[in-house]
């Protein structure tokens, strides 16, 4: 579909943008590799944005956590060929929460303006299509797209765009980008003891949801007749798990565009996502797919074991320990509804012959019939050395359900065997994308291999802290 409209003669003179979008979980990413062959020599002054979404979900491991992300993402960038002037900047985002959702309207309006169509690009599950509902009720939209244009499907199954949604981009004239410059400063000076209740219900919702927060907002709105009951759209801007809820309107006809309007729009189109080859989703049903996608800020979970001791996070992913001189720390971030369970390798194959299938450890789930039609688990060996107990020397990712940060002594020698359904990829992803996520953790829970479990607190970006001047 994107290699078509690229290789399209531009509509304006100029050609389009690709806005890809990828969760910073799934790195390295799979389909990131397969975009600088979308930009060939015959393809007109395209170029990339690359928006790495989903830091939300990520707990801050340390200071300047952010930028590490960025940097990661920058690099994976590079790896797949894609840099130069090819690649426009690379952002971190959280399309759900709002969180740094503003910086990327004023990036996308300061450097491609007006000047061509954007595509939204990436992999299923990265948020693409709530990425798109989030720009649709921002500056980055014509003020009366919002009731016109259906919000795109946000769902976890993939392939849930069916069709090329698409909003008409706002010109973003010397004028409204002064107006949308104040209205930023003015929101940045408010504390949250100053908003509407309303206001304040719904972001303590969010920063239950996610670590990071942003508040989108709109500068510029659709006048409306005083006979219809006036609703505030900053509020609508916020909740990506509800439809917003317009004002009841008698037998009115659908509101469409003028040909004024849209003769010479520039569009912003959600395409459909790329299905992961390897991945462990592609072998879920719906209901497990939901238990497996994080949807809340994950709070890490950190073992310590010895040799001889196994790992299973539910049964799609374990890891055994199997030689080393001394204990290791192995911290879990993935759904906070995926079971982790630890115990003996003597035990281990009976535990998942027991248990895989049953609620104990939740996913898949049907019970023997259900893993009959599942793959089995195959195995990966793997050499670790230990760069000190406060920093992981790497993660293993069980691919899509998540990874285990593996923390150990300077110089100790770890042998590892990990495993994932066949047909799926397991990698170790050196350095790790959280390095210090083992220091997030309460006390030893007595007489268990487990630390109690410690979620750090959530920060809006675009509010004043209280007290602060």
């Amino acid at each position: 579909v994107v290699s078509a409209a690229l290789r399209r003669p531009p509509r304006h003179g100029r050609g389009p943008l690709l806005l890809y979008v990828l969760d910073v979980m799934e790195l390295p990413d799979p389909v990131l590799p397969q975009l600088p062959a979308l930009l060939g020599p015959d393809v007109p002054a395209a170029g990339v944005l690359v928006v790495g979404n989903k830091v939300d979900l990520l707990p801050v491991d340390c200071r300047g956590h952010l930028g590490r992300l960025r940097q990661r993402v920058a690099a994976a960038c590079a790896r797949a060929g894609l840099q130069g002037a090819a690649l426009v900047d690379v952002r971190l985002v959280s399309a759900k929460t709002g969180f740094g959702m503003e910086g990327l309207v004023s990036r996308l309006q300061r450097s491609w303006k007006c000047a061509g169509d954007v595509y939204l690009l990436g992999a299923t599950n990265s948020g693409k299509s709530t990425l798109f509902n989030t720009l649709l009720r921002s500056d980055y939209c014509k003020s009366r797209a919002p009731d016109i244009i259906d919000r795109a499907t946000v769902s976890p199954w993939p392939g849930t765009t069916l069709n090329l949604l698409k909003f008409p981009i706002i010109n973003p004239t010397c004028d409204r980008i002064f107006r949308r410059q104040e209205r930023l400063k003015e929101e940045a000076t408010k504390t949250e003891d100053q908003l509407s209740s309303e206001e304040k219900k719904y972001l303590n919702q969010l920063k239950k949801q996610g670590y990071l927060v942003g508040r989108v907002g709109r500068t510029f709105q659709q006048q409306r007749s005083s006979s219809e009951i006036d609703f505030d759209p900053d509020m609508l801007s916020y909740s990506m798990d509800e439809d917003p809820r317009y004002p009841p309107k008698k037998q009115e006809e659908r509101e469409e565009f003028t040909h004024n309007e849209v003769k010479d729009a520039r569009w912003c189109f959600d395409t459909p996502g790329i299905v992961k080859e390897d991945c462990v989703l592609n072998l879920l049903t719906e209901k497990e797919v939901k238990l497996v996608l994080p949807s809340h800020a994950i709070v890490p979970r950190t073992f310590i074991l010895k040799p001889g001791m196994v790992l299973f996070l539910a049964a799609l992913g374990r890891i055994d320990y199997l030689e080393g001189e001394k204990p290791a720390w192995f911290s879990v971030l993935a759904s906070n509804l995926l079971p982790v369970h630890v115990t003996t390798l003597s035990n281990a194959d009976a535990v998942y012959e027991k248990h895989a299938g049953q609620e104990f450890l939740k996913v898949p789930m049907g019970g023997e019939e259900r893993m009959k039609e599942f793959p089995p688990l195959v195995p990966q060996d793997i050499t670790l050395k230990g760069i000190g107990t406060t920093e992981a020397v790497a993660d293993i990712k069980l691919s899509s359900a998540g990874w285990v940060a593996v923390t150990a002594h300077a110089e100790e020698e770890l042998q590892l065997r990990a495993y994932t359904p066949k047909g799926t990829a397991l990698v170790v992803r050196e350095p790790p994308l959280l390095p210090y996520i083992s220091s997030i953790r309460g006390a030893r829970i007595p007489g268990t291999p487990a630390y109690r479990t410690k979620k750090p607190p959530s920060f809006v970006e675009n509010l004043r802290t209280t007290g602060s001047r």
